[in-house]
């Protein structure tokens, strides 16, 4: 199964493949613990190829080639498409992983090697403690703008797509739980295949998140009961396209 699913993708997407047949060979070497962990491989091998992928993972566990004492399998995954492909089954077990905490991000920002734009706090509040925004901004030598411009290429938030659902994103922009409560179906799949939104966040209780949990609200990082901004300025990108019409 692996194999023949291999021949179907790039290089990267082999790889991404091959990381399976790597841990049954382990196991069947006598390895008695083994983890495996995948970051952000969906793309290489096809978002439609994700709950594939995850059932081979199911595979080693259920099918070792040997008996072993403990072995765990985890995909991370930032592409929300992907994750509902997943969740959909019930033999996957998902849970979110938010931002990073101030404490967290904190550590991370006073680690970068070049003159810092400002307080720690005040970057975190910009970022929604997302690394990779601040890794954008990093790269931008701390030019908001320019990270936003990119945000709105990368996105393709073209001229059509903002004209076409200018009403609704602008509730979305201060109200993103509009998606959840009575917003277009069609504008929140589109939003979360851009990967501009969560759509869907469970209960705060910490048992259900990876590290720490987002805040129940909150609106100045744009962050709803439900639904939620992928960082500050992901939706001020929005909120940019939309000025642009005017």
């Amino acid at each position: 199964m692996v194999r023949e699913a291999m021949g179907q993708f790039t290089w990267g997407g082999r790889v991404v493949w091959s990381i399976i047949d790597v841990a049954r060979s382990a196991i069947e070497a006598g390895t008695r613990r083994l983890a495996i962990i995948v970051d952000d491989a969906f793309q290489a091998i096809g978002l439609d190829k994700a709950a594939l992928y995850v059932k081979g993972l199911l595979g080693i566990l259920e099918h070792p080639p040997k008996p072993y004492e403990r072995v765990i399998a985890m995909a991370a995954t930032s592409e929300g498409i992907s994750l509902r492909e997943i969740g959909r089954h019930l033999w996957s077990t998902t849970m979110p992983i938010w931002n990073m905490g101030e404490d967290g991000f904190r550590q991370l920002y006073e680690k970068l090697p070049s003159e810092r734009p400002g307080p720690p706090d005040e970057v975190w509040r910009s970022t929604g403690g997302n690394p990779r925004v601040l890794e954008m901004l990093y790269e931008a030598r701390w030019n908001v703008d320019r990270v936003i411009e990119r945000l709105i290429l990368d996105k393709k938030l073209t001229g059509e797509f903002v004209r076409r659902w200018r009403r609704e994103l602008e509730i979305v922009l201060n109200d993103p739980d509009y998606l959840w409560s009575e917003g277009p179906e069609e504008l929140a799949n589109e939003l979360v295949s851009r990967n501009l939104v969560v759509f869907g966040i469970p209960g705060r209780d910490p048992e259900l998140w990876v590290d720490e949990p987002p805040p129940g609200r909150d609106p100045e990082l744009g962050i709803g009961r439900y639904v939620a901004w992928q960082s500050p300025l992901h939706r001020e990108a929005v909120r940019r396209a939309l000025q642009g019409l005017m």
